[in-house]
């Protein structure tokens, strides 16, 4: 089995992987700070058609003129308006972000400190304790959000994380913290890969499904937490890792030896 997955590894954790993947947009650039803003707001629209993510990646970063720390902090966040920026993801959305980040970078000077002064080094599933309490800020930075019970989401992060899967949440950690020097970044040092978590999603969940390495249905957080415990036994220290094989091969199709 990790012969299997390695060699997939070796297949999709390439270069040329980013040339059609939202990761391309924080490799964009070298401060600290835009890569992870541009991570997490990447992250947020990524689902659906890769050509439309790549696409409204582009425009979302247009709208912060290209320069997500400097707007994050002294940008006019108020002039964008409430056009559709990728499907259910509309300016009012982008707002509600931009203003919850405004006050972690007020406060903490970054997305990683935060994450510090929150002891998410500490906490045993780190991913799910930073969305929680980035909700918990977001609300209190954005008092229009404040939403009654059934009324609009913010399409940022789920309102109620303790169950979700967090798969965009859990790719952008992927991305900021794994320092592989080919795909993935590595600009934080707080978190270390082996604490990470597979972002699970339909392609990654079949696949695994298929190799036996999960069994649970649902994609779900304990499918997460039972496909990363399965993974840690191949590789303890970055289990993430099997992201592009699980991944890539979900979404080719690819027949592998050994699938049930």
């Amino acid at each position: 089995m990790q012969q299997i997955l390695d060699e997939l590894v070796a297949r999709y954790n390439v270069p040329e992987f980013v040339d059609n993947d939202p990761v391309q947009f924080p490799r964009r650039f070298t401060d600290p700070r835009d890569i992870e803003i541009s991570a997490f707001l990447t992250s947020i629209i990524s689902w659906g058609r890769r050509a439309m993510i790549l696409r409204n990646a582009n425009r979302l970063h247009d709208l912060m003129d290209n320069e997500p720390y400097h707007f994050v902090t002294e940008g006019d966040i108020d002039s964008i308006d409430d056009s559709n920026i990728h499907r259910t993801f509309f300016g009012r959305h982008l707002r509600y972000a931009l203003r919850g980040l405004r006050e972690v970078y007020g406060k903490y000077g970054s997305l990683e400190a935060f994450a510090s002064a929150i002891g998410a080094d500490k906490d045993s599933d780190p991913a799910w304790q930073i969305a929680a309490t980035l909700n918990k800020v977001f609300d209190a930075a954005d008092k229009e959000c404040h939403r009654p019970l059934g009324a609009e989401p913010t399409r940022c992060l789920p309102a109620d994380t303790s169950a979700s899967a967090l798969k965009r949440f859990n790719m952008a950690l992927r991305w900021l913290v794994r320092n592989d020097g080919i795909v993935d970044i590595g600009s934080w040092e707080l978190l270390k890969p082996s604490q990470l978590f597979i972002p699970l999603d339909v392609h990654s969940g079949n696949t695994s499904r298929a190799l036996g390495l999960l069994g649970r249905k649902a994609n779900d957080r304990r499918a997460v937490e039972e496909l990363t415990t399965a993974l840690r036994h191949f590789n303890p220290s970055d289990p993430v890792i099997y992201d592009f094989a699980l991944f890539g091969a979900g979404e080719e199709g690819i027949a592998i030896p050994g699938a049930m």
